[in-house]
């Protein structure tokens, strides 16, 4: 199955996630899709993306996602390196860690499912993004840095269609 995105609203970071034959909201990156995806700019990548495993909150989710795809329970001690100069960039670390790096276990929901995204990651490329993933939105769907963000209810249903063929397709076109 393809998901594909593209922003859809007044503002940059509004979007709409279609999959399946089912269309949802979603929130994108402040600086909306970009095609010259940078660390730190805010944008979400425009391209074609494989979907590598989904991360979830034990102690939160009820019951275990249903999906395709790798799945794995967070712990306290994930993190995501974002730091460019770091020859982890872009990839999941223990904390604590030597260098810059996301804490995957938040006190906001936003981290409960976790999706990543195969975005600068065969190779990774320093400075060329990190840390994309889909992830939970926040209530009123604010901007995210760079990321997809869905209502736990929709990404649950993106989900249990996916399988490690799934692709996600941002498109920067209107």
């Amino acid at each position: 199955m393809d998901i594909t995105v593209r922003q859809s609203g007044p503002n940059p970071w509004d979007g709409l996630l279609t999959a399946g034959g089912m269309s949802f909201r979603c929130a994108l990156g402040l600086s909306g899709i970009l095609v010259e995806k940078r660390e730190g700019d805010g944008g979400t990548p425009a391209g074609i993306y494989p979907l590598r495993r989904v991360l979830y909150r034990p102690d939160r989710i009820s019951a275990t996602p249903r999906t395709g795809l790798p799945l794995s329970a967070l712990t306290t001690a994930d993190g995501w390196c974002d730091d460019p100069q770091n020859n982890a960039y872009n990839r999941a670390v223990i904390l604590p860690f030597s260098g810059s790096a996301e804490h995957l276990w938040r006190e906001d929901a936003v981290y409960d499912v976790i999706v990543i995204i195969g975005h600068n990651d065969a190779p990774a490329i320093r400075g060329r993004g990190s840390a994309i993933f889909m992830h939970l939105a926040s209530d009123d769907y604010s901007a995210t840095e760079g990321c997809i963000a869905l209502s736990l209810n929709d990404l649950l249903a993106v989900l249990e269609k996916c399988t490690p063929q799934s692709r996600l397709l941002i498109s920067a076109d209107q």
